[in-house]
């Protein structure tokens, strides 16, 4: 080689094995496994090990081949017929389900290990191309009544969901960045704050932060009150205990701050009120945990320790599953036993961005972040949802138990 010159990354190198792998024969076996009449593995199967349904998965492949030209069959140099768009996507979704190594698809899938990472990261960057805009936003007007209809009945009136952070821990973070990286878990992390209701689809996702920040640290960088703060949201106005309040707010755990929009539990609740307001509290705040464990349970590559080298590649990895995630909740909430009643959830759907409120100038943007971080408002909520969850299940001690 040439000194200076860098030698192109993938394609025939001179003096390597050339494999023929007969993508025609696996792309007609594939189809005879799972997409053939009737199918080698039936529908079960293909959930299992693809984690959705077919009709799903076949809308994907369908909408991805259209945005992404990388997906269309084509043919080689030798007019031999390449992967399928069917067969791309099931080594992407094999991928993100197992997070196994790559290589190890060849022998199943006949795909080298640089197609197997090209494809995926195509994949990811292509899902989230086309379904950002409609499964990674904020709840729209008539969602957010069901949502806060759910969690009335739970004994939270107005509560949006529950809110917390997930780290996801990068084992070939380059070692320029491991000291950013590594905060109390001691290994490289990087951070996912996400927002979840009782269904668990993800209202809200925030990645990218290193594992050195806190809770509190990636509540002050997300995004998560901008629309509040900017009049994009939905108008809320309730009253609990005969005091009126004009924000939605979510569940937290201890770590987070007083703020008007976040309830935390009472961590040495000293009389029975103050038990059941705890008990119910950190119930219906374990919607954000279940959620985690799904998404990590459902794509293990986001479970096991990431083996890539880019952030940039993480955070579209961590988003696509997000996305995925919450496509599958939506496709398959009226399948299966569910407790919540999501019914209310079909209807004509809203504008994903609400009239504006006239919040532009900044005098009137910091005010509003001070209602939101006002901590009088924090305790009088607090104090009210005590009384509220006493007065109306004070009697069954609670409904949690």
């Amino acid at each position: 080689m040439v000194l200076g010159k860098k030698r192109r990354w993938g394609g025939s190198v001179v003096g390597h094995e050339v494999k023929n792998r007969e993508s025609e024969e696996v792309n007609a076996q594939i189809m005879r496994d799972y997409f053939n009449d009737p199918p080698l593995y039936g529908e079960e199967h293909f959930r299992r090990r693809f984690r959705m349904r077919k009709s799903l998965f076949l809308r994907i492949v369908e909408d991805v081949t259209v945005r992404n030209k990388y997906f269309k069959q084509k043919r080689n140099a030798a007019k031999k017929k390449g992967f399928t768009p069917i067969h791309e996507c099931l080594v992407a979704l094999r991928m993100l389900a197992y997070g196994g190594v790559a290589d190890a698809l060849d022998d199943t899938y006949k795909m080298a290990e640089t197609t197997v990472l090209k494809t995926l990261m195509q994949f990811v960057h292509t899902v989230i191309d086309v379904y950002e805009k409609e499964y990674l936003r904020p709840p729209r007007a008539h969602e957010l009544e069901v949502i806060l209809k759910q969690n009335e009945a739970r004994g939270f009136p107005s509560m949006v969901g529950s809110i917390d952070c997930m780290h996801w821990e990068w084992k070939n973070c380059p070692t320029a960045l491991a000291g950013m990286y590594k905060g109390h878990k001691s290994k490289p992390t990087v951070i996912l704050e996400a927002m979840a209701t009782q269904d668990l689809r993800i209202w809200h996702a925030f990645f990218g932060l290193p594992g050195s920040h806190n809770d509190i640290n990636v509540l002050h960088r997300s995004p998560v009150f901008d629309d509040l703060a900017n009049g994009r949201t939905p108008e809320v106005e309730y009253w609990i205990n005969v005091n009126p309040y004009n924000m939605g707010y979510y569940l937290a755990d201890g770590i987070y701050p007083a703020w008007a929009t976040l309830v935390k539990t009472i961590s040495a609740p000293v009389n029975m009120r103050q038990k059941i307001f705890a008990a119910a509290q950190e119930s219906c705040r374990k919607d954000v945990e279940r959620a985690f464990g799904v998404l990590q349970t459902k794509f293990k590559i986001i479970h096991n320790p990431a083996r890539l080298w880019n952030p940039i590649d993480l955070n579209a990895i961590m988003r696509a599953c997000v996305i995925l995630h919450n496509m599958v909740i939506e496709d398959e909430r009226n399948i299966y036993n569910n407790p919540c009643d999501t019914n209310g959830f079909k209807g004509p759907e809203a504008p994903a961005i609400l009239e504006n409120r006239d919040v532009p100038q900044i005098n009137e943007l910091i005010d509003a972040y001070n209602c939101i971080k006002n901590k009088e408002t924090n305790s009088q909520l607090q104090h009210d949802l005590v009384e509220h969850l006493w007065s109306h299940f004070g009697a069954s001690t609670g409904p949690f138990g």
